[in-house]
């Protein structure tokens, strides 16, 4: 979603970056380029103000202009504003000394509210927490089967008294569960509206007083820009939220609410929606998110990802086979797959530093995932000795499996010869070597542009 404010940012932070000496004059001109891509990115008008006033002060102050390389040291100023605009360090979540911590949804409809409610689940069944949902938008039947649908993915206890009772009986209700049955978490999924009005805030004051949440999340809609802080500073002025829920930041939006959220209401966004699958959830972190959106990637995340994916013993095995130059097709389509369950490809790769401006460059790469799909389909019609051995993939074979992945024999050959490269690379990585992120686009996606 910040992809048309980094291209912005980056643009005229390179500017700078190119230059040996800055002026005062230099700086003006890059923060007025950077108040520009703040406004077109829908940041609140105030918001830009503070921040572009922030930067240029730190910038034109302490020494900056005069040290050995400037432009660099204006880059960690922005930097380092963007993540304190975003909230800093982070927050986690607060959980109960012992027994059952009480978190409560809030959100208007249409805002993704049940569908995070599920994710939240999902991401703390992940941590090794036992979870329950409650059930508690009544005002619309389809949010209770939704819920119940989606708690059964998610690995959480689904707590319900239908549509008939009143909401507050039924979170009270569910909370009296979630303790009896020692439940580690208690989510409590509250009805939304159209727009904030009296009987809404009331019942969710009401709920809040008869489960005594430890954290109030407010789940708001990246998609409809200011709009969304509109709605957070509403709900602050009415009751306390504790942190916010954005949603749809895989959209096409400009970032203006991701930007301008805390620095409006002063609460910090705790999660981001990052897909429509339940595993597609992740912590924010300001940091990291300033990196990302300044095109220095986000290596905490991707390795915090990869992670997930592959145990101790699978991460030492595939180290010994790079390093021995044992790594085989069947490796490779191993790690293919988790590749996939880590999320698109190019969310993946524009978490490595210098892949995102990489892809962007190498205008017609083919990084999509029906790449991978392709090339999955070619490793799977091949026999095992030919995974082991693509040197022996020849004439005859490159035609049999050409024809059993319904694709044709220059793909394959490609295949086998970006394999080739595959490996090399990444015994170089295995070594302490990183390939520059250019040529390993144009290694390994190359076929994508000449088929």
């Amino acid at each position: 979603m910040f992809d048309q404010l980094s291209d912005r940012l980056q643009g005229t932070l390179s500017d700078l970056r190119s230059r040996g000496r800055l002026s005062e004059a230099d700086v003006d001109k890059a923060m007025r380029e950077i108040r520009l891509a703040l406004l077109e990115a829908d940041v609140n008008f105030k918001v830009t103000k503070g921040f572009v006033a922030g930067v240029r002060e730190q910038a034109i102050g302490a020494g900056v202009l005069e040290s050995l390389d400037p432009g660099q040291m204006v880059i960690k100023v922005v930097n380092e504003q963007l993540a304190e605009l975003m909230g800093g360090s982070g927050r986690e979540l607060v959980f109960a000394s012992k027994g059952t911590t009480v978190i409560l949804m809030a959100g208007l409809q249409g805002s993704g509210k049940t569908t995070a409610t599920a994710k939240l689940a999902q991401h703390l069944v992940g941590e090794g927490r036992s979870v329950a949902v409650a059930a508690c938008d009544t005002q619309r039947p389809a949010a209770v089967e939704q819920l119940e649908r989606l708690a059964s993915q998610a690995g959480a206890r689904f707590l319900s008294q239908g549509t008939d009772r009143n909401p507050v009986e039924i979170a009270e209700w569910a909370l009296g569960q979630a303790r009896a049955e020692k439940v580690d978490v208690l989510i409590v999924d509250t009805a939304g509206r159209l727009h904030i009005d009296e009987e809404l805030m009331d019942q969710l004051v009401q709920i809040k007083k008869r489960t005594k949440p430890h954290d109030v999340l407010l789940v708001v809609d990246a998609m409809t820009g200011q709009d969304a802080v509109n709605v957070a500073e509403q709900f602050a002025a009415v009751t306390e939220f504790d942190g916010v829920v954005m949603t749809k930041l895989d959209g096409d939006a400009r970032g203006g609410a991701a930007l301008s959220v805390k620095a409006v209401t002063g609460k910090p966004i705790l999660f981001a929606s990052t897909g429509e699958k339940l595993d597609q959830l992740e912590k924010f972190h300001p940091d990291r998110m300033a990196q990302r959106i300044l095109g220095m990637g986000d290596v905490l995340s991707l390795i915090e990802k990869a992670e997930k994916e592959m145990d101790t013993s699978d991460a030492e095995e595939l180290e010994r086979k790079m390093r021995q130059n044992q790594f085989t097709l069947e490796d490779f389509l191993k790690q293919l797959k988790q590749v996939r369950r880590m999320g698109p490809l190019t969310s993946v790769l524009g978490m490595m530093p210098g892949m995102g401006k990489a892809m962007k460059d190498l205008k017609g790469a083919n990084v999509d995932d029906r790449e991978l799909d392709r090339l999955e389909a070619i490793i799977l019609s091949m026999t095992p000795a030919e995974r082991a051995n693509p040197d022996v993939i020849r004439g005859s074979r490159r035609r049999r499996i050409a024809a059993g992945s319904g694709t044709n024999v220059q793909a394959v050959k490609q295949l086998t010869k970006q394999f080739d490269q595959m490996r090399k690379m990444m015994k170089m990585m295995a070594s302490g070597k990183m390939p520059n992120p250019e040529a390993m686009l144009k290694g390994q996606l190359g076929a994508g542009r000449r088929r």
